[in-house]
């Protein structure tokens, strides 16, 4: 993962999102898609009959393509921090890039839930004075995120606007 503000040409420089993000997402998906499968052929092979047991195999395709899709998601998540503004893109089929400016922004906060705590990832939320503009970084790594949300406050504090 690089970090700057410009690379050749003046093309921002992006970063992608930490593995444990990844990482995360995945054992969540093992975990609940995977306790789900037996359950269901359990269930069914008990109540309906043996042949009804086969449907367990839909939440076990579920977790197969679940498990790649989730790749390709986590692939998709970049950011870039550019001298006025902090470009995220995401998305794989739909891609969505939001451009916040610096001037704009009225809070960054840092959030980590238990399971993040946990993978030790924490997020970045971004909040503007028009909520469409707002935005977040999930799954960094907590250092990161603190230099994020430290760095994008001096900037927006310089660029004289909410923070």
């Amino acid at each position: 993962m690089e970090t700057g503000t410009a690379g050749r040409g003046g093309e921002p420089v992006w970063t992608g999102l930490p593995p444990g993000l990844l990482r995360m997402r995945r054992l969540l998906l093992v975990v609940w898609l995977g306790l789900l499968t037996p359950a269901v052929g359990l269930l069914l092979g008990l109540f309906a009959g043996p042949l009804w047991a086969l449907f367990a195999f839909v939440p076990l395709a579920a977790l197969c393509w679940g498990w790649v899709l989730l790749g390709r998601n986590w692939r998709s998540w970049r950011y870039a921090e550019r001298a006025d503004d902090l470009l995220i893109s995401r998305g794989v089929l739909w891609r969505e890039q939001t451009v916040v400016p610096y001037g704009r922004m009225q809070l960054v906060e840092v959030t980590s839930g238990p399971v993040e705590r946990h993978f030790g990832l924490a997020s970045v939320q971004l909040h503007t004075a028009a909520a469409a503009t707002d935005a977040s970084i999930p799954g960094l790594d907590p250092a990161e995120a603190e230099r994020l949300r430290d760095r994008l406050t001096e900037l927006g504090e310089v660029r004289s606007a909410g923070l």
